[in-house]
């Protein structure tokens, strides 16, 4: 993107469709996807906006619920695979179903997304399972919530039907609540 093309996005205003989809929450940045339409962040969270009324749905993922979000450069913008955290039952989640956003034009999206995943998460320990594999624990902070909410991710979805793995996580997932709680 050539320079004047980059202030333009930084400073101006986003594309109309971006603006309305977003409502009362903030556009903080866009980039424009190369089958139509964009991918925003906006301050709840990761948008992708159809180019014209009819093309489908507006899409949120909460900041809080993207699991991945990686950004590979091409010459000509790039391709965001984003990899949301699905709720399989309380206190576990499992790692959804990878979208991948052609992008012609990035702008200042790949920062802020960074940013704004990043600062969700308060704490992240992976720890190693019986048979292998291994348990994420990860606690984030979640809008309208004062609390922090601690979650389990396995590495693979298999092990949350083992019982010894479930043991382990359950152990490690009580010391690092009780220690988060007797560090605040």
């Amino acid at each position: 993107m050539n320079p004047l093309a980059r202030l333009r996005q930084r400073f101006g205003r986003p594309p109309e469709q971006v603006a309305a989809a977003a409502g009362a929450e903030d556009v903080l940045a866009w980039g424009v996807r190369s089958s139509g339409g964009w991918l925003a962040a906006t301050s709840a969270g990761l948008r992708a906006v159809p180019a014209g009324p009819d093309d489908g749905a507006v899409d949120l993922l909460p900041w809080h619920l993207v699991g991945h979000a990686r950004w590979a450069a091409a010459p000509t913008g790039g391709t965001f695979a984003v990899t949301p955290l699905v709720e399989v039952e309380p206190g576990v989640q499992a790692r959804g179903t990878v979208t991948r956003h052609v992008l012609s034009d990035a702008g200042e999206l790949p920062a802020v997304v960074r940013r704004r995943v990043d600062q969700t998460v308060v704490a992240s320990q992976r720890h190693p399972l019986p048979a292998g594999g291994g348990v994420v624990l990860v606690a984030r902070r979640v809008p309208g919530q004062a609390a922090r909410e601690w979650s389990v991710v396995f590495d693979d979805d298999a092990d949350r039907d083992d019982p010894a793995a479930r043991q382990v996580a359950r152990e490690r997932l009580a010391a690092a609540v009780d220690s988060d709680d007797a560090s605040r």
